[in-house]
């Protein structure tokens, strides 16, 4: 994506976009690719929610965009768009991006480089000690730390690097603190560091929001350090973030009688980087701080589509697509090998469905019934 700000009438568009009713980020960049800009997409995702077999569709209004731009703007904060230059670099690099983030604090810091330090909510005394220690010890090298304001190694992880630069990442919107024992790190960091988020204002954290949250997370940093994991826990879902967005994984080795270390050591027996110290994550990234994030690979822009022509092709094939689609996820590559349907009548029908509250994406590029 070419890197351009945006002037008012375009972000209130962008805002509106990712705002709207079943449009995430992946959607959103399917949305612009096909039709060019935010403000295009507005005027045709009603059509396309009803061909999905939506009876309604909810999409904010401008003014409603008007009221959280300027309710933010109170707040001292400010939106960014993923196109702009003052979006972070890594986060920029994703496939696909966050379409925007509102951010309380100093913007200045999204610049620098970053590294993650995640873990357990339920953090043992030693464990949160090591986050501290580690924090403080990385941000001395110039980095910043970024986290997701949790309990435990989140929470010693932010401490320790509030004087050299650290950012929360958090579920809900920008202004809800959570949990709420946290008000007074929050505070800190917003005025020391910087607090960023995806959701609206005043939106309470929800367990589906956190997964996001900490794609973003990882997404941000060159590395993700995970001190303390159960397995199943959020943090490997972090981890897992991080492998995706080829960012480097470190853990902390722990007793093997501690549930705690039970996902930071099979991180390690799978190839994560064991680290005991600051150096054992230092010697891994120095050769690539200040280099340019991977960017995915993107096909060629290509004009638009005859718009009658893709929806009598996309009507065409949609009894198929929908036979081939069940309630375990199936790879929209297969999905088109099977139907043997042109690829982009197959992802129109998708989006469609999608758009109607019919359709979920999963990780892998993979689709099932909602």
């Amino acid at each position: 994506m070419k890197t351009r700000s945006l002037n008012d009438t375009e972000r209130r568009a962008w805002l509106r976009l990712a705002r709207t009713q079943n449009v995430g980020p992946v959607t959103f960049a399917a949305l612009l690719r096909r039709f060019g800009s935010a403000t295009a997409a507005l005027a045709e995702v009603p059509r396309m929610a009803q061909r999905g077999g939506a009876k309604d569709m909810r999409i904010p209004s401008d003014a409603d965009a008007r009221r959280e731009l300027e309710e933010l703007h109170k707040l001292g904060g400010r939106l960014i768009a993923s196109c702009e230059p003052e979006f972070p670099r890594g986060l920029a690099a994703v496939d696909p991006p966050p379409p925007i983030i509102s951010v309380l604090g100093h913007t200045a810091i999204l610049a620098r480089e970053m590294v993650a330090i995640v873990g357990a909510r339920n953090a043992s005394a030693l464990g949160r000690k090591f986050a501290n220690t580690l924090a403080t010890d990385l941000s001395k090298e110039n980095l910043v730390i970024v986290s997701g304001l949790a309990r435990g190694i989140d929470t010693s992880a932010h401490e320790g690097s509030l004087t050299g630069g650290t950012c929360a990442v958090v579920a809900g919107g920008i202004d809800v603190v959570y949990p709420p024992e946290n008000q007074s790190l929050y505070d800190r960091i917003r005025s020391e560091g910087a607090i960023v988020s995806e959701m609206k204002l005043g939106q309470p954290p929800q367990a589906r929001h956190f997964p996001r949250r900490n794609r973003i997370i990882s997404g941000m940093a060159r590395g993700v350090v995970i001190v303390e994991a159960a397995e199943g826990s959020g943090s490997l879902i972090t981890a897992n973030y991080a492998l995706e967005q080829n960012r480097e994984v470190f853990a902390v080795p722990g007793s093997p009688l501690d549930p705690r270390a039970k996902g930071t050591n099979r991180l390690i027996r799978e190839g994560a980087i064991l680290t005991e110290n600051a150096e054992d994550v230092l010697h891994h990234l120095r050769p690539i701080l200040g280099r340019e994030f991977c960017e995915p690979a993107h096909e060629p822009d290509a004009p638009p589509p005859d718009a009658q022509a893709l929806d009598a092709e996309a009507d065409r094939v949609r009894r198929q697509i929908e036979e081939a689609i069940g309630p375990a996820p199936v790879e929209i590559d297969e999905l088109i090998r099977q139907t043997r349907a042109p690829a982009q009548a197959v992802l129109t029908v998708l989006l469609e469905l999608e758009l109607a509250g019919r359709l979920t994406r999963q990780p892998g590029n993979k689709v099932c019934w909602a």
